[in-house]
C-alpha cells in the first residue's frame, strides 16, 4: 500500500474541489517561509516536518538554471530544462542537507529526516519554480499553487504536485518529483492528465 502522506486529507479535499484553502498562499498553509532570491527552507522528513534553509550564492542559481539561462526557444523546451533545474536543485540540496538518498515514492511509515513524501516535494519545486521565474528563467510559463488529486473516497490517495501554466496557451502541468529518487527527472505532464490518473504508476514514457 502506498499513501503519499499522512497528511492533510482536509488540504487535499480543499485543493480537490477548488475550496477555500487555496485562498492562502501554500506556504503559509505548510507553515514554511516562502522562497527568497537566495533561500529556500527545504521541506523533508514528511509534511514539511522539518524545513531547513539552504542558500544559494549567484553561482549556484545559474548552474541550477542550466540552460534556462540561455533563454528556452518554446514552451516545451523550457519544460525540459525545468526538469533538468529541479535535478540540478535535488542534487546539490540532498549534499548540503542529507536528502541525498531520498527514495522514490512513500515509505510507508517512515519519517526519516532524509526522505520526502509528496508534500515536502511540491513544496520544494514549487519553491525552486518561484526562484527561477524571480530571477526571470521563465520566459514562458508561470509558476502556480501545487495542486492535489485523490481524496480516499475516490479510492485514491491524496497526492500533491508543483505546477507551471503556459504563459500563451494557459495550459497547466504537473512538475511531480515524488515519484521518482532524489536528482532523478521529475514527472512533467499536463496536469489533467495527472490528475485522472488512479496512481503514481501511471507515468508517462
Amino acid at each position: 500500500m502506498r499513501i503519499c502522506e499522512t497528511i492533510t486529507v482536509a488540504l487535499a479535499l480543499a485543493l480537490s474541489f477548488g475550496g477555500g484553502a487555496q485562498a492562502r498562499d501554500w506556504f503559509d498553509i505548510r507553515g514554511v517561509p516562502p522562497p527568497e532570491p537566495d533561500r529556500i527552507h527545504v521541506c523533508h522528513g514528511y509534511t514539511c516536518r522539518i524545513a531547513t534553509p539552504v542558500y544559494f550564492s549567484d553561482g549556484d542559481i545559474a548552474r541550477i538554471a542550466g540552460s534556462l539561462g540561455t533563454g528556452a526557444p518554446d514552451a516545451q523546451t523550457e519544460r525540459a530544462a525545468v526538469a533538468q533545474a529541479v535535478q540540478i536543485f535535488e542534487e546539490l540540496v540532498g549534499a548540503r542537507i542529507g536528502t541525498a538518498n531520498d527514495l522514490p515514492k512513500m515509505q510507508f511509515g517512515q519519517g526519516a529526516p532524509d526522505q520526502l513524501d509528496c508534500i515536502d516535494e511540491a513544496t520544494n519545486t514549487t519553491a525552486l519554480l518561484r526562484l527561477l521565474a524571480y530571477h526571470g528563467y521563465l520566459r514562458h510559463h508561470s509558476v502556480r499553487e501545487p495542486s492535489a488529486r485523490g481524496f480516499f473516497i475516490d479510492g485514491r490517495y491524496p497526492h500533491a504536485t508543483a505546477v507551471l501554466a503556459d504563459n500563451q496557451s494557459g495550459q497547466k502541468w504537473a512538475v511531480d518529483s515524488w515519484p521518482r529518487a532524489n536528482a532523478e527527472p521529475p514527472v512533467v505532464q499536463p496536469l489533467a492528465e495527472w490528475k485522472r490518473a488512479r496512481s503514481s504508476d501511471e507515468l508517462p514514457l
